[in-house]
This record gives C-alpha cells, structure tokens and sequence, in this order.
C-alpha cells in the first residue's frame, strides 16, 4: 500500500517536491538544521502501511480504524485553512494547536511524511519563525493532499 511516488519510496526526494522552495541556508545553524529536516521528510513514504494495519489490529478490526482514516481525509481541507491562517497571523496558541493535531492524527494514519514536516512546522512556531513556517505551508499543503489521496486511494477505497 505504498505509494508509487518517487518520493515515496524512501530512497530519493519526490521529484518536484514542494519542499523545494524552501530555501536552503549555506550556514549551520538552526536555519540549516531546519532545512536538513525537510530535506528528510522529503525521503519519507506519504503513508507506511503497517500503522494503520496496526490499528486495525488493535482495534480488533471493528471498522473504527477505517472511520478514522475516512474522517482524517474529509477534514483535511478545514486542518489545512486552520493551520494556514494561525501561521499567516503569526497566532502561536492557534498555530501550535493546529499543528500538533496534524502532527499526531497524521502520525496514527500512517502520514509519516506529513507528520514529520509538522514535527518541523512546530518547532518553527515554537522560536516565532513565522516567516519560514508560512514558506513550509505551501508544501504542507502539497505533501497534505497527496497524503490524503494515497490514503483514499489505497485504504479507504480498498477497506470500504
């Protein structure tokens, strides 16, 4: 159930990875540990199968883990528009807020690429780096809705 997107693989960064844009510092530093993470999330698979087959497991295949998968997909444009506006208006409760539910409901789908750049995002917002969060978000958003149509295309659909 991994995704055939080159980035996905885990061997390379997805070709045109919307993390591209996120600029790269020359000096070490927290900018240049903060671009070395992204450049790390980019090699993780969007979904790794074996967490969601762990909950189905846990949850004794009641058909609450697809639920959770479902819900996750259907409120991933209301997460995103949150998560965008708290960081647009620099509002550091509601940007921690939004990012730690994506980072954690990502997290328990499967999401490990989209998890991780969550993990980045907050600890962006954690400093004030404002500025670089909201250059994150346009491939929050990209890694996001690729995550969410692997996530329908090879567990809901398949498990529904």
């Amino acid at each position: 159930m991994q995704s055939q997107d080159p980035g996905s693989s885990g061997k390379s960064p997805a070709v045109g990875s919307p993390l591209a844009g996120v600029p790269l510092p020359a000096a070490p530093g927290p900018a240049a540990r903060t671009a070395l993470s992204l450049e790390a999330a980019a090699l993780l698979p969007l979904i790794d199968a074996s967490v969601l087959a762990e909950l189905e497991d846990e949850l004794a295949g009641s058909g609450l883990a697809q639920r959770f998968a479902r819900d996750y997909a259907a409120m991933w444009d209301l997460r995103l528009a949150r998560l965008g506006t708290a960081v647009d208006t620099q509002d550091e409760a509601a940007a921690l807020d939004a990012v730690i539910s994506l980072k954690i409901s990502s997290a328990m789908v499967g999401g490990v690429r989209l998890a991780r750049l969550a993990e980045v995002l907050e600890g962006l917002i954690r400093k004030g780096d404002f500025l670089q969060g909201q250059a994150m978000m346009a491939g929050v958003a990209q890694d996001g809705a690729r995550t969410v149509s692997e996530l329908q295309s090879t567990y809901i659909l398949e498990n529904g």
